[in-house]
């Protein structure tokens, strides 16, 4: 009895198919259902998946088609990126700012002033001992056209490179007459068609500074959401408003773009509502977040629009680019209507 108990509870156990077999009958096989090759075929693309998002904003930060361009200014923009303070984001803002503006239709120039020559290093441009620079173009008067390197992969985007020579300039000009007009005259020589001149300034008040902000009709200045990024930020605004006041009175302070902003502390935002606050319309809305991928990129002597184009970061150096220009876009128009009036 006890064995036929134990037979009868195995039959019951055996798999469909199996006591089939068992009975003598022939398994009927079962249809695979197709679902996935339906789901493929017939429903769309989701585009709130990570990844569709990244590729998506990939394809608008390199514009691989060429067809989206952001406005090009009616004259060339020369924008001084200055901010005493160091590691605020001065250099990555400049080479992310020019690639993003040079990958959509405008011709941009980086003039790196900083002796270190990191914007020269996230372009990918060679600095080394020997290499004409712009040491050579503000002590030796040699013309922009003879020193400009194009940029690799990123077309109407040109490099003035800094070497280590430079580190010795501001000596060697102590006697020169007009000294603070050195870069100014260079760059007025340039003979090739520009939109936009970035001057990647030292994190210095010292004659490369003053150099570039005579030269410059506009200041950049990137802020760090942190505290400490506040507290030079009124001797840089003192010292732009003496160089306007004696040596170049078209300067102003155009634009302010936040960096390094880390959404998890408190502090950011305080920071944010402050400078935003005290400056209000030139503040872009763009934000650009602390990010590992922005600072790895100069490692391989790229940007983080090249580097990692689908990142946020790179996301927002294409957002505040597209407000540089639309924003100037906009000044230019209202320029050509108040001297059409007069």
């Amino acid at each position: 009895m006890a064995r036929s108990t134990s037979r009868g509870r195995a039959g019951r156990h055996l798999a469909p198919d199996a006591a089939q077999e068992k009975n003598g009958r022939k398994p009927v096989a079962k249809a695979v259902p197709q679902q996935s090759a339906s789901l493929q075929k017939d429903q769309p693309f989701d585009d709130d998946l990570p990844l569709a998002r990244e590729a998506q904003r990939a394809v608008r930060v390199l514009n691989p088609s060429g067809s989206v361009t952001m406005p090009r200014p009616t004259r060339r923009r020369v924008i001084a990126v200055a901010n005493q303070k160091g590691g605020v984001g001065k250099t990555t803002s400049t080479v992310n700012l020019a690639v993003a503006l040079a990958l959509h239709g405008n011709r941009v120039m980086v003039v790196d002033l900083d002796p270190q020559g990191n914007a020269s290093t996230g372009l990918g441009v060679e600095h080394g001992a020997g290499t004409p620079s712009v040491y050579e173009a503000l002590v030796e008067g040699m013309s922009l056209d003879e020193i400009a390197i194009p940029v690799d992969g990123i077309p109407s985007l040109y490099c003035i490179p800094a070497t280590i020579d430079l580190a010795g300039a501001e000596v060697e000009l102590v006697n020169v007459v007009a000294r603070e007009g050195r870069l100014e005259k260079s760059i007025a020589t340039y003979s090739g068609e520009l939109d936009y001149i970035f001057i990647d300034c030292p994190p210095s008040l010292g004659l490369l500074t003053v150099n570039a902000l005579v030269a410059a009709e506009e200041v950049l200045i990137p802020i760090q959401c942190e505290y400490y990024a506040l507290e030079g930020l009124g001797q840089l605004l003192r010292n732009i408003e003496l160089i306007k006041a004696h040596l170049n009175a078209r300067l102003r302070v155009s634009t302010i773009l936040l960096t390094m902003y880390d959404k998890r502390t408190k502090l950011a935002d305080q920071v944010e509502q402050e400078v935003r606050g005290h400056f209000s319309e030139i503040v872009l809305d763009a934000v650009v977040p602390r990010s590992v991928r922005v600072s790895e990129a100069p490692g391989y002597g790229q940007s983080i629009m090249t580097y990692d184009p689908g990142s946020r970061g790179a996301a927002s150096y294409f957002e505040a680019a597209e407000e540089i220009a639309l924003r100037g876009a906009k000044l230019s128009r209202r320029g050509k209507n108040q001297k059409g009036g007069n």
